[in-house]
């Protein structure tokens, strides 16, 4: 089918908004998510199993984030001509195959190799369920953005709370578990097939060309600061997400388990700025909550470093969940600047959270083992301040709002 033909079955009035199937790809996002964090939540482990440097903590996560990084363009800008309706299912099999190797690796390798399949089918994931969830939205894009992504957001808060109580107290092979729910997503996600196979066999008008907002060298140049701000806040998130345990092991000698439920606290505030960004977006447009989201959280991350174990806590939720805020505003921002590319962008901006999230979890793995996990906050309390960039990005008129 062509990418018009494609597009055409995207737009609708607001009162056509599938709340079921956006309530199905949220909770498959969900599974995907909490199944992706466990990865990252029981670090813990394999560093004591395998004996790991935090360099190589690190390359687990460049394995894993550029997989899923890498393929995410290529599969949203193949299937804005192809669509594939059951490529989710398939991609939540990688998933599958990825946790049941992770729970037999013996090494280091098989464990590298067992994160590059759970990459992958995040790649396979991402562009097709957030263009079903544009196709679902019935032209509330934000609102049908924010209810996809904070399925997944939920799902990685989710996942230190299953590392906690099923993965440290029964070990490496209870991953197996996991892989149920990986399972399960797949059920769900061939229903969703479905009814996006469905979508595509309806009468449809013709639709021309589509002409983009802006002129190509400003929608370029907007491109541009969107990565810039995307960099911002997902290297800060890498800090985050890969060592806020340790640190707080580290400075204030708390044990894993509490550190996991701290991490659980940062996660469930970003689910909670997920939930709240898009529809905010929808109301006030996506420009003004992408400038508040991203520079606003500066004076909380330049504080964090330095304050207490309670306070911390409170910092970290406070920055999850204004930085989370921003995603889906990002996201729909870019749908909108590059109308008819629904997959190609989709997968761009997904492709880039996982990329920068690996390249800077990696680099920052480096940062920690010459000077201290405790220098990775101070210096990335600064990185908000390029959030001062978004002054650049251009109101685009005639953006969805809820009615």
């Amino acid at each position: 089918m062509k990418a018009a033909s494609a597009t055409a079955a995207i737009p609708g009035p607001a009162g056509d908004t599938v709340f079921k199937v956006l309530g199905a790809i949220s909770f498959s996002h969900f599974l995907n998510d909490m199944m992706q964090s466990l990865l990252l939540a029981i670090y813990p482990l394999f560093k004591t199993e395998f004996q790991l440097s935090f360099a190589q903590i690190g390359l687990i996560t460049l394995t894993y984030q550029m997989t899923a990084s890498l393929l995410q363009p290529i599969v949203g800008a193949y299937t804005d001509r192809h669509p594939q309706p059951f490529s989710l299912a398939l991609g939540m099999g990688c998933t599958f195959s990825g946790l049941l190797l992770l729970s037999v690796a013996s090494s280091f390798p098989v464990v590298l190799l067992a994160a590059s399949l759970v990459g992958t089918g995040s790649s396979i994931f991402h562009p097709e369920s957030s263009r079903v969830a544009r196709m679902a939205s019935g032209g509330r894009h934000g609102l049908a953005q924010s209810i996809f992504q904070v399925g997944g957001n939920t799902g990685a808060a989710a996942g230190p709370l299953l590392a906690a109580w099923l993965i440290f107290p029964h070990g490496q092979k209870s991953v197996a578990w996991v892989s149920l729910a990986a399972l399960l997503a797949m059920i769900i996600l061939t229903g969703v097939g479905r009814w996006y196979r469905h979508q595509h066999r309806l009468p449809k008008k013709a639709a021309g060309p589509v002409a983009l907002p802006l002129p190509r060298r400003r929608v370029i140049q907007t491109l541009l600061v969107l990565v810039a701000l995307m960099f911002s806040k997902f290297f800060y998130l890498a800090s985050i997400n890969s060592y806020l345990i340790f640190y707080l092991i580290h400075r204030f000698g708390v044990g894993t388990q509490t550190a996991q439920y701290h991490l659980f606290y940062f996660l469930g505030a970003v689910a909670l700025g997920t939930l709240l960004g898009g529809p905010i977006g929808d109301r006030i447009g996506r420009r003004q909550v992408i400038w508040v989201s991203i520079l606003g959280i500066a004076p909380f991350t330049l504080a964090l470093p330095y304050v207490g174990l309670q306070l911390s806590a409170v910092l970290t939720m406070i920055i999850g969940f204004m930085l989370a805020s921003a995603f889906p505003a990002m996201i729909v921002y870019a749908q909108e600047l590059i109308p008819g590319k629904v997959g190609t962008v989709s997968g761009l901006f997904f492709g880039l959270a996982f990329g920068l999230g690996g390249i800077g979890a990696a680099l920052l793995g480096q940062f920690a083992d010459l000077w201290g996990i405790v220098a990775i906050y101070q210096f990335c309390s600064f990185l908000p301040l390029i959030g001062l960039l978004a002054v650049f990005l251009p109101e685009l008129h005639g953006h969805a709002r809820a009615r």
